[in-house]
């Protein structure tokens, strides 16, 4: 694993206070998440629904927001889409409880429609406004590998806007010996009509997982 932050460079937590031991770091930002309000969309969720994970993970999932399964439960990736992470985990042979999962924004976007929550994408502000959170989770956990599930992902850990068909399956150097894996996101399979195009689109997120797997191995071999 790529050496850790030194406790001089991990994060400030209330009271200016450094802590230099990765599973402590995780409880004390997870704490001071479920009082965010650097945007509004706590004002229409639940609550936060911070990252869940090994703080020692050599690999971390980054999603788009909880949906509403995920506001309600207060975990991540436990609606719909998170089954169809879950299978393709298994088929790729990747226990989820060794892998750090999050989201690049923590509140559930939406709109009340009756007793309906529609989901609604986050905008640039509401991404980067969330990134003072992804930024401190990757700084404690601090994975060999990160694999941006989906366009919005993909814009807070490269923080740019890219085109998933053409850095899909790239590794992309981002800091401290720390690698970005573009990919798309779960919920992306559930919206393909056609079984042939979903089969053959899932098959090749379980082969990006097994990749971002392969080469985070191979990183820890060197």
């Amino acid at each position: 694993m790529a050496e850790r932050w030194s406790e001089a460079e991990l994060p400030l937590f209330g009271g200016e206070e450094r802590i230099n031991d990765p599973d402590r770091a995780l409880k004390a930002l997870r704490k001071d998440a479920a009082d965010c309000t650097r945007c509004d969309l706590y004002k229409n969720a639940t609550q936060t629904v911070f990252g869940e994970g090994p703080a020692e993970a050599s690999i971390m999932l980054v999603g788009e927001q909880p949906g509403d399964q995920e506001d309600l439960a207060g975990h991540p990736f436990v609606g719909p889409a998170g089954k169809v992470l879950d299978r393709a985990l298994s088929e790729a042979e990747i226990p989820r409880d060794e892998l750090y999962v999050t989201n690049a924004v923590k509140h559930f976007k939406n709109e009340p429609r009756g007793k309906r929550r529609i989901h609604k994408k986050p905008d640039t502000g509401e991404i980067e406004a969330c990134r003072w959170w992804f930024d401190r989770e990757l700084a404690i956990v601090h994975p060999r590998i990160v694999v941006a599930m989906g366009a919005t992902a993909a814009r807070a850990v490269l923080r740019k806007t890219v085109t998933i068909s053409k850095t899909r399956g790239e590794l992309i150097d981002l800091v401290d010996g720390i690698n970005a894996l573009v990919t798309v996101h779960p919920s992306y399979l559930l919206r393909l009509r056609d079984e042939a195009d979903k089969k053959k689109q899932f098959r090749q997120f379980v082969a990006d997982l097994r990749f971002a797997a392969e080469s985070a191995g191979a990183k820890k071999a060197a």
